[in-house]
């Protein structure tokens, strides 16, 4: 979608267009599910905080100042909403609760198991940089921090990724 065309969808959702407001969050949902798992590593989770989300900025979308900034805005509220999640969730689920991991294809789980292996202080940064295309300046405005501070956690993530890869 060309970004006049993002523009205007999201003026439209400023002016409470639900049409308009429903095609936005359709353009997001892979970019918000990508930072949601990374932050939560479960999709159960990454799906409350994505419902959460949508409805956080239906309800908040006139606070947005520039519309050039709705996607890091979003990304936002996403963020604290799976900090938010995680502090709700409990350490451990009784036995009984247990339901074995979904099959999935094998890079998706080697893949998933490399980013638990980080900290989450690098995976974030590796998800919204590698997955995301975001740059270092965006990224770092995102989390609030400096920008040498993203270069240096993205330089560790990947040191930490390939030792990983190495043991394997």
């Amino acid at each position: 979608m060309k970004k006049t065309e993002m523009m205007n969808l999201i003026r439209k959702a400023k002016d409470r267009d639900p049409d308009a407001f429903t095609t936005l969050m359709q353009q997001y949902t892979k970019d918000m599910y990508r930072v949601a798992i990374a932050i939560l590593m479960n999709d159960e989770d990454t799906a409350d905080a994505i419902q959460e989300t949508i409805l956080d900025c239906w309800e908040r979308i006139g606070t947005l100042r520039e519309n050039r900034y709705f996607k890091t805005w979003l990304i936002r509220i996403l963020i604290n909403n799976c900090y938010d999640i995680r502090k709700k969730r409990e350490d451990f689920t009784p036995l009984e609760e247990y339901e074995p991991p979904a099959a999935e294809d094998s890079y998706n789980l080697e893949l998933k198991e490399a980013l638990t292996a980080l900290d989450e202080i690098y995976r974030i940064p590796m998800m919204l940089y590698y997955g995301h295309g975001w740059k270092t300046k965006e990224i770092a405005g995102l989390l609030h921090v400096s920008t040498s501070t993203i270069q240096t956690r993205l330089a560790r993530g990947r040191e930490k990724l390939a030792a990983y890869y190495r043991k394997e």
